[in-house]
């Protein structure tokens, strides 16, 4: 795995970040859309868990990287469950990633344009920012239903581009979806980043083409914060 190296940011104008998975412990969803809706959907139709998990992978799979596999209405229409009520009872899990704050503050002292870009529905991305303090660092969020496109189609970059106006060669973005660091690239971004270890309860992703970060602190070198030793650092411990 290739890890990034601290970033010339005299060469940066725009940041973009995107959400779950980057600035948040992908966890939270990976729990979610694999056990726990899972779970409730099956106790509703009165089916058990393993005959659920049959039905539910194979249309999850066939909508993933389209805008109605990030759609809130779309499953809770699908599946007849009020989703955000779901995610209340899971709510404990929502948190930033590690050292999220460090990176968003840094990248606000340094003057930069600093953008969410989320494939998240609105309706996700107000309920998170209410549970987090994203919100306080950004004066510019999008979500891809906004513009009827996700990230991962280039036509979501095209409409970002004419809405933001930012320079493609001196842009940033970090994101955890892999398709969608691809698509920026063939659009033109220039500088791109992948997350290391989007869900704090798996191991680090391995095989990843992009430059990958795992602690923000990173793309600023020593000149930060500086990191604790080995034996400081606490490991997250999975949950049972």
């Amino acid at each position: 795995m290739l890890y990034a190296p601290p970033i010339d940011w005299d060469q940066i104008q725009t940041v973009l970040l995107d959400m779950d998975g980057t600035l948040l412990d992908l966890h939270f969803d990976n729990y979610f859309w694999q056990e726990y809706l899972p779970a409730c959907w099956a106790e509703q139709q009165g089916m058990d868990l393993a005959q659920a998990h049959a039905i539910l992978r194979p249309r999850f799979r066939d909508l993933e990287g389209t805008l109605a596999w990030y759609c809130l209405d779309f499953w809770t229409r699908e599946l007849e469950l009020d989703l955000l009520a779901l995610k209340d009872d899971i709510q404990h899990k929502i948190r930033l990633r590690p050292h999220a704050d460090v990176l968003l503050e840094r990248l606000r002292d340094l003057g930069k344009q600093c953008v969410l870009v989320t494939n998240a529905h609105e309706a996700v991305l107000d309920y998170k920012l209410a549970r987090t303090d994203l919100g306080r660092y950004f004066e510019i969020l999008y979500t891809a239903h906004a513009f009827g496109e996700p990230k991962e189609s280039a036509r979501f970059w095209q409409l970002l581009e004419n809405h933001l106006g930012f320079d493609r060669r001196h842009t940033l973005l970090i994101d955890d979806n892999q398709q969608v660091l691809k698509t920026a690239r063939e659009y033109g971004i220039g500088h791109l980043l992948g997350i290391a270890r989007p869900d704090s309860q798996q191991p680090p992703r391995s095989g990843t083409e992009f430059a990958v970060i795992e602690d923000f602190r990173d793309l600023f070198g020593a000149s930060v914060v500086e990191r604790p030793a080995e034996d400081e650092i606490t490991h997250p411990v999975p949950e049972p």
